[in-house]
């Protein structure tokens, strides 16, 4: 009996130190994962703070098309009140969605690409819809790492044992991959 309960604890032993130093690293790693996301979330609100003024001036140039601005607006509304990271994420894409719908609408209209307004304020989206393709891109590598880790033995007896679970990423709309049409 006493022999049983050796050999338990010292498996509790074995099991403890070839995985206790993976719960640091895990921790680590998921808090890596929350900065990227915070970057991420910065550049999704810059985008979100251009938008209503690039809506304005392609409104007037594009009255009639309503549908698209209503579904800009609906889009950045949902991205704002989004509640979870899961939601971020899809509003994100469907407002990403949106917007480039939004810039076809230029190319319709010689008058509004000429506008100077409006050309800073696509060069603004332009810039910041690279920096979210990087923080997105920065955030789905530090997603990529924690999920590989957790899954790795021993790791995973750790990641079972103290909850830690796999994260969502960041992936481009299904829309996004269908190449716009441009109409003159």
């Amino acid at each position: 009996m006493r022999r049983s309960a050796a050999a338990l604890a010292f498996a509790a032993m074995l099991v403890t130190t070839l995985t206790g130093c993976g719960y640091n690293t895990m921790v680590s790693m998921r808090e890596a994962i929350d900065a990227a996301w915070a970057q991420v979330d910065n550049q999704l609100q810059r985008r979100n703070d251009l938008i209503p003024n690039l809506v304005e001036v392609t409104k007037g140039y594009a009255a009639h098309e309503k549908e698209i601005f209503d579904h800009v607006a609906d889009a950045r509304s949902r991205l704002i009140n989004a509640g979870s990271r899961d939601e971020k994420i899809d509003a994100a894409n469907d407002l990403s969605s949106a917007l480039s719908r939004l810039l076809v609408i230029a190319e319709r209209y010689p008058d509004l690409k000429a506008n100077e307004q409006f050309a800073r304020l696509s060069d603004e989206l332009a810039g910041t819809e690279n920096r979210i393709a990087t923080e997105r891109r920065r955030y789905n590598e530090a997603v990529r790492d924690y999920n590989t880790y957790i899954q790795r033995v021993p790791q995973n007896l750790t990641a079972r044992m103290f909850g830690f679970t796999q994260q969502k990423y960041f992936q481009a709309p299904k829309e996004a991959l269908q190449v716009p049409k441009v109409q003159f």
